[in-house]
């Protein structure tokens, strides 16, 4: 898969997830969906170098001489910032919920 389709693919999902908040939320959070879906993305062709390299360099006569690749750390760092995002996103989400709640318990 192309890594332009999985951007589009993710972003699209996201923004299903996120179609029903309100506008100026939604403005609020649209550079997160778009760098939530461009890190996914990102990391979709990250990982498929790394399994093929494996996460860590091995010296051939001495084992214990071990090297990290690149191409994983790069993988570490964008799931930590997309786990940020992802969270951030996450609580503009329960916020808005906690938000319909309340405007429903004034009918009960």
């Amino acid at each position: 898969m192309i890594k332009q389709d999985i951007y589009e693919k993710e972003l699209a999902k996201l923004n299903e997830i996120f179609k029903d908040i309100e506008e100026p939320k939604r403005q609020l959070v649209e550079g997160l969906i778009q760098d939530a879906a461009f890190l996914f993305a990102e990391n979709y062709v990250l990982k498929e170098a790394i399994s093929e390299t494996g996460m860590i360099k091995i010296h051939p006569q001495h084992p214990e001489i071990q090297k990290p690749i690149e191409t994983a750390k790069q993988y570490l760092r964008n799931i930590n910032s997309y786990a940020v995002i992802v969270k951030t996103l996450n609580a503009v989400l329960s916020k808005n919920i906690i938000d319909l709640d309340d405007e429903l318990s004034e009918f009960e």
